[in-house]
């Protein structure tokens, strides 16, 4: 990983048993329509909204209660013109003990500035990890997007605008 890539984190009392299951549930606070599992090595998974991104990854790297790694097979943004943006990724969640807290590091290995989904994806990324995920986490009720309704504003201005 290099200083560029996407990195966020968030800290919850919860133990980092609750934390790798609510990372593991991608349903629960990424998409409700999320296609395919998403907890063991070599699960495969599908999301997709609308015509305006699609993405395909797999679990490549699974140590309960510490670590899930996704590899991105394929995605797809509508609105960049770089059609190869995110595939051969990784998108990385560690989990550690820090003091009497949890944390949870993410980090989308690949995901970097120079990338034109970069603004974009970081800021739907933040809404996912500090807001969504960290939700599910403390109060076990995520923020994912409904079926067929995008969640973040990144996700509603550009459906607006491919409409």
């Amino acid at each position: 990983m290099t200083a560029q890539d996407f990195t966020t984190a968030i800290l919850v009392d919860q133990n980092p048993e609750e934390v790798f299951e609510a990372v593991t549930n991608v349903r629960g606070w990424w998409s409700e329509e999320i296609e395919g599992g998403t907890a063991s090595l070599n699960d495969e998974f599908k999301y997709r909204f609308e015509d305006v991104h699609y993405c395909q990854a797999r679990l490549v790297e699974v140590v309960p209660a510490q670590k899930v790694v996704w590899l991105i097979l394929d995605n797809y943004f509508k609105f960049t013109e770089d059609k190869n943006e995110w595939i051969g990724t990784h998108v990385i969640f560690e989990i550690t003990k820090a003091g009497s807290q949890t944390q949870l590091r993410m980090t989308h290995q690949g995901l970097v500035p120079e990338y034109e989904c970069f603004n974009i994806c970081r800021d739907a990324w933040s809404f996912y990890i500090k807001d969504s995920l960290y939700n599910l986490i403390t109060t076990g009720i995520g923020k994912p997007n409904a079926t067929g309704k995008p969640q973040t504003e990144n996700e509603k201005t550009i459906a607006d605008t491919e409409r």
